[in-house]
C-alpha cells in the first residue's frame, strides 16, 4: 500500500547558478515537476510514494528515473517515450528568490501520457491520489489525468489537488478554468496560491474566495499559501490563519509543493477522515507544513531542497524559542 500516488510532470529545472568568466548566466540541472516534488518531500519524511507520468527516452528522462529511484519513489508508473523529449523548464529568479519559468514543451513527453499507459494497479493500492493541472493542458495527457482522477475517486481514495497555474502553458485560459473546475469537483484537499484563488473565485480575499469554493464544490479542506505571510485555511465553515517561518530564502522553487507534502504527511499521521478533524488539528497541520515549505526555499532546486524531519523539528523549535523570548521582553 502506498501512502501517496501522484500523476503529472517530472522534468528538468535549469536553475541559475552564477555567471561564467565572461559574465554569462550559468544554469544548473535540477530535477523537478510539482507532483514529483510533493512525492520527494513525502519520501524524505518516510512515506511510501509512487509516480505516474512520462519522460523522454533520452539522457534527461533516464536521469529523472534515477532521481526518483534515489529518492525512494516507486517508478512502476513511469513511461518512456521514443517520440518526444523530456520537458525542460528554465527558472528565472529575482532579487527576492521568487521565480518565473520558461518551458521547453512543444510537445514534451509529459503531455503525451495516454490513458492505457496509466498504471491502475498503483491507484488500487494508495491512500491518497494527488494531481495538478499541468498534465491537463494538452491531450492525450488531459484525458489520462481525468480517467485517473475518476478511477481513484471510485476506489474511495482521498483526492489532493494543486492547480499550479502556469499561464504560459495554456493556449486558452477559458480551457484552463474548465480544467480547474473539473479538478475541484473531485478534490477533497485543495492547495492554491493567492493568484490561483483569484483565478478560481474572482476574489483576492481568502475568506471570500475559499467560501466560494466550499459553497460551490464542497471541498473539505482548503489551503491558501501566502508566501512569507503564512497560510489561510478553511475546514468547512471554519477558517484560520497561521504565520510563516522566517528563513534566509534563496530559491522558492518547489516551496508550495513542499508545503503540500507537509499537509499530506500530517493528514496521514492523523489517520482520521477529514470530517473528524478539528480546526485546531488543521492549525497543527499548517504549522508543520509552513516549516516544510520555508525550509525548501533555503536551498537551490526543488527535489534536492526537500527537508528532512530533523531540519523541520529544528526550525520549529528555534522559532518557538524566539517567540517565547520576545514575549518575555
Amino acid at each position: 500500500m502506498f501512502d501517496v500516488t501522484a500523476l503529472g510532470e517530472v522534468l528538468i529545472d535549469f536553475t541559475p547558478a552564477g555567471k561564467s568568466e565572461s559574465g554569462e548566466v550559468q544554469f544548473e540541472r535540477n530535477p523537478g515537476g510539482a507532483p514529483a516534488n510533493v512525492l520527494a518531500a513525502l519520501a524524505k519524511l518516510g512515506k511510501k510514494t509512487a509516480f505516474i507520468g512520462k519522460v523522454g527516452n533520452d539522457q534527461f528522462g533516464h536521469y529523472l528515473h534515477s532521481v526518483l529511484c534515489k529518492n525512494n519513489i516507486n517508478t512502476k508508473g513511469l513511461v518512456f517515450s521514443n517520440e518526444t523529449n523530456t520537458t525542460l523548464a528554465f527558472v528565472h529568479l529575482d532579487e527576492q528568490g521568487d521565480r518565473s519559468f520558461s518551458f521547453y514543451r512543444n510537445p514534451g513527453a509529459d503531455m503525451m501520457l495516454k490513458e492505457q499507459e496509466v498504471n491502475l494497479d498503483l491507484l488500487d493500492h494508495t491512500r491518497i491520489f494527488h494531481f495538478g493541472t499541468i498534465s491537463m493542458t494538452h491531450e492525450p495527457a488531459a484525458s489520462a489525468t481525468l480517467m485517473a482522477i475518476k478511477y481513484a475517486k471510485e476506489k474511495g481514495q482521498l483526492i489532493s489537488f494543486d492547480p499550479n497555474l502556469r499561464v504560459n502553458l495554456w493556449g486558452n485560459l477559458i480551457r484552463a478554468k474548465e480544467m480547474f473546475t473539473i479538478g475541484l469537483r473531485y478534490a477533497n484537499i485543495l492547495k492554491v496560491s493567492e493568484e490561483e484563488l483569484e483565478f478560481i473565485s474572482g476574489s483576492k480575499d481568502p475568506q471570500r474566495g475559499t467560501a466560494f469554493i466550499y459553497d460551490r464544490f464542497h471541498t473539505e479542506l482548503i489551503f491558501v499559501t501566502m508566501g512569507g505571510e503564512g497560510c489561510f485555511y478553511r475546514l468547512g465553515e471554519k477558517v484560520g490563519k497561521c504565520s510563516g517561518y522566517k528563513v534566509e530564502s534563496i530559491d522558492t522553487t518547489g516551496a508550495g509543493d513542499a508545503f503540500l507534502a507537509g499537509v499530506l504527511y500530517q493528514i496521514l499521521e492523523f489517520n482520521r477522515s477529514l470530517s473528524e478533524l478539528t480546526l485546531n488539528d488543521v492549525k497543527q497541520i499548517v504549522l508543520f507544513a509552513n516549516a516544510v515549505g520555508a525550509l525548501a526555499t533555503t536551498k537551490k532546486g526543488a527535489i534536492p531542497a526537500m527537508p528532512l524531519m530533523e531540519e523541520i523539528s529544528a526550525l520549529r523549535d528555534s522559532q518557538v524559542l524566539i517567540k517565547r523570548g520576545m514575549e518575555s521582553l
